[in-house]
């Protein structure tokens, strides 16, 4: 490895890859700021973290094998989505406890699996990004972000370097939004009241900004605000470290001067 441009394959994640790909462009500005070279394997698809949720075991080994074999020979994994790096870091190895040789695949990709901003701060050192968002921000912990990977002082420790932004903490910042990948299907009502209480202390921070580091959340976090009629935007906290908030926020609409189909000309 390169101490000095590590090989950094990018875990794109199928909710930023189908939703909001702006994520993964700042994710590869700010990697490659921090002097990594970063590639993005073409033959990815998704963690798995869904059938594993559901108890479905065996297609989630399968889903697993292919993500090894795809990420393979990089120095580092990186992944905008504290879900999603959990899943490859925590419980991938879990699924193959059995086959020692599978096991060792999986304890090898795990070692090398981060969150984005964990990795930026933990691993690249970096302590301070070149941006500007004259906002005032509120952030929201995600469960696996910060449970499984503590990342909590990272993100906040980088908000803090951007000019112009003030960041108010949000009470209850580390209890679920509602989301819960399957769990918002299966359990909706549950889920509507733990979004509602979430969205109630994001709006008693007078924030005019949510940012958080996972997209499954901020998008559940982002529809519940716009069903309140809330004026607040939300953003994934890559996008803003990146100083690429051109596009509009999450669930916002696309103007003429935002159209993804004529490259936003």
């Amino acid at each position: 490895m390169s101490k000095s441009e590590p090989r950094v394959g990018l875990f794109v994640t199928c909710l930023v890859d189908l939703f909001r790909p702006s994520v993964g462009f700042a994710a590869v500005k700010l990697l490659e700021a921090a002097g990594c070279r970063v590639e993005v394997p073409a033959q990815q698809t998704c963690c798995g973290q869904p059938a594993y949720n559901s108890g479905d075991r065996a297609d989630t080994r399968a889903i697993a094998l292919q993500v090894i074999e795809a990420f393979k020979g990089f120095d580092y994994v990186v992944a905008p989505s504290g879900s999603c790096a959990a899943m490859l870091k925590k419980h991938y190895p879990t699924l193959f406890e059995t086959q020692p040789g599978l096991l060792a695949r999986a304890e090898d990709l795990s070692s090398r699996t981060y969150e984005l901003v964990s990795f930026l701060t933990d691993v690249m050192q970096l302590s301070n990004v070149e941006a500007t968002f004259p906002q005032t921000v509120t952030y929201h912990d995600s469960c696996s972000g910060l449970r499984e990977l503590g990342v909590r002082d990272q993100p906040r420790k980088l908000l803090s370097s951007i000019n112009d932004l003030s960041l108010e903490e949000l009470s209850d910042a580390d209890i679920c939004c509602g989301f819960g990948g399957t769990f918002c299907v299966k359990y909706p009502d549950i889920s509507n009241t733990m979004v509602s209480s979430k969205t109630g202390n994001i709006e008693a921070t007078g924030a005019t900004t949510l940012l958080a580091g996972d997209l499954g959340c901020l998008m559940n976090m982002a529809g519940k605000l716009q069903r309140n009629g809330s004026g607040i935007q939300v953003r994934h906290v890559a996008e803003v470290l990146a100083g690429m908030t051109d596009e509009p926020a999450i669930g916002g609409s696309i103007t003429p001067d935002h159209d993804v189909r004529d490259g936003g000309n």
